[in-house]
C-alpha cells in the first residue's frame, strides 16, 4: 500500500501535475510529472484509471496494482514533486511485470528530461 503521506487527492495537484507537468507515455500507462520548488514537501503520487479500462473490480484493481509498483519508485523521485499515472484500456489485460517495466521506462525518460534541463 502507498503510504498515507504520499497519496495526492486534491484536484488541483492532479491538474497541476497534468497540465503543467512532463508526459511519457507506454503502450499501457502515461505518466505525467511535476518538479516542484518544495524540498520539505514528500513525493505526492495519483493514479487515475477511467472507464475505458473496465468495469469498478478491473478498475480497482489496476489502482491497486500500480500503487503496490509505484510505492517500490518512490524513493527515485525528487522531494516535492507531482506524479500522477493514467492507466490505458491494456492495463487491465497486463501482467505485473510488464506494468513495471512500462512505470520504469516512463520514468526514466521523465528523470533524464529533468537532468538534461538542469544542466
Amino acid at each position: 500500500m502507498l503510504p498515507s503521506g504520499n497519496r495526492m487527492r486534491r484536484r488541483d495537484e492532479f491538474t497541476s501535475a497534468v497540465r503543467r507537468g512532463d508526459r511519457a507515455g507506454r503502450p499501457r500507462l502515461v505518466l505525467h510529472l511535476q518538479y516542484r520548488d518544495e524540498v520539505d514537501e514528500p513525493v505526492r503520487v495519483g493514479f487515475t484509471v477511467g472507464r475505458p479500462v473496465g468495469d469498478a473490480v478491473t478498475r480497482n484493481k489496476v489502482r491497486r496494482r500500480l500503487r503496490h509498483i509505484v510505492r517500490e519508485r518512490l524513493y527515485r523521485l525528487p522531494a516535492g514533486s507531482l506524479l500522477v499515472v493514467r492507466a490505458n484500456p491494456k492495463a487491465a489485460t497486463a501482467r505485473n511485470d510488464e506494468l513495471a517495466a512500462d512505470i520504469d521506462a516512463a520514468l526514466d525518460r521523465l528523470l533524464r528530461r529533468e537532468v538534461k534541463r538542469r544542466r
